[in-house]
C-alpha cells in the first residue's frame, strides 16, 4: 500500500495567538481541497486551543511541539500528552534538534515522552539527525542509528502507525542549506532498512519525512525520492503560499 505523504508546519517561537489564526485561515481555505496529503501544524502552546478551534470543520491537524513524560504532578512549565489531547492535538513533534541541543533532551528522555504520547492517543513525529562535524566526520549513518534506537526504545510493532520519523540533518536546519535529494533519500533509505531490522516488514509502511530548509523551490525533488514522504517544515510553513505550494508539491503522482 502506497504510504500517504505527511507534511507539517513547525512554527517553532512565532505567531502570536491573532496571527496564527490568520495563518491557520489560510491554510484552511488554500487547502481545503488537497485529500491525498496528511497536512497538519504545530502552533506554540498559547494558540493551540484557538487554532484547534479554527480548524474544527477542517481535516487540517495540530500538533504540539513538545509534551512531557507525565501527566501530572510537580512539573512546573511542562505540558502532558493528555493535555494537548484535550485541546484538540492529534500530534506532537519530539526529540527535535533544537530540544536536544538548547534544551539538554536526551533519547531516553525522548523514549520516555514518546511511550507516553502514543499510550495518550498521539501520533508521534520523531525527529533524528545529525551536525556537521558529523556528516564531516563520516558519522552519520552512526549517529541515526544510535538516536534510533534510543528515542524508539519503547515503540512497539503495533505503534508504527501512529509513528512518523523526521530526518533532520542539523546542518540544514534554518541555514539555508539543504541536503541534496540524494542525500537525503540514502539516509531516509537506511533509516527504513534499520527500522524494518527492528520491526520487520511493517517499516515498509512507516513514513518518514525529510526536514532541513525545505522550500517550494526544493520540496517536490525531495519529496519525489523513493523513501521521503513528506516533509516537517521550519521557516517556510510561516507564509501561506509558501507552505500551500509545498504541500501541493507532495501530491502522489
Amino acid at each position: 500500500m502506497a504510504r500517504t505523504p505527511v507534511v507539517f508546519g513547525n512554527w517553532k517561537l512565532h505567531k502570536t495567538v491573532n496571527d496564527a489564526l490568520e495563518l491557520v485561515t489560510a491554510l484552511k481555505n488554500q487547502l481545503g481541497v488537497v485529500r491525498d496529503v496528511e497536512v497538519g501544524v504545530a502552533p506554540v502552546f498559547t494558540a493551540l486551543s484557538s487554532v484547534a478551534k479554527r480548524l474544527e470543520d477542517s481535516h487540517l491537524r495540530l500538533a504540539g511541539q513538545n509534551c512531557h513524560w507525565e501527566e501530572s504532578g510537580a512539573w512546573t512549565g511542562e505540558v502532558a500528552p493528555s493535555m494537548l489531547v484535550d485541546v484538540g492535538c492529534s500530534h506532537v513533534i519530539l526529540g527535535h534538534s533544537e530540544r536536544r541541543h538548547y534544551f539538554g533532551e536526551t533519547d531516553d528522555g525522548v523514549a520516555r515522552k514518546a511511550r507516553a504520547a502514543l499510550d495518550a492517543g498521539l501520533g508521534v513525529i520523531l525527529c533524528v539527525g545529525e551536525t556537521e562535524s558529523e556528516r564531516d566526520a563520516g558519522q552519520t549513518t552512526a549517529r541515526v542509528d544510535s538516536q534510533l534506537a534510543g528515542s524508539l526504545a519503547s515503540v512497539e510493532e503495533s505503534d508504527l502507525e501512529r509513528l512518523v520519523v523526521a530526518y533532520e540533518p542539523v546542518w540544514a536546519i534554518g541555514t539555508g542549506r539543504t541536503a541534496t535529494p540524494g542525500q537525503a533519500q540514502e539516509v531516509h533509505a537506511h533509516i527504513r532498512a534499520t527500522l524494518r531490522g527492528r520491526f520487520g516488514a511493517a517499516a515498509d509502511d512507516l513514513r518518514i519525512q525529510y526536514g532541513g530548509s525545505v522550500k517550494p523551490g526544493n520540496a517536490e525533488e525531495l519529496m519525489s525520492q523513493a523513501d521521503i514522504d513528506g516533509a516537517l517544515v521550519g521557516g517556510a510553513s510561516l507564509e501561506a503560499d509558501d507552505f500551500v505550494a509545498i504541500v501541493k508539491a507532495a501530491r502522489p503522482g
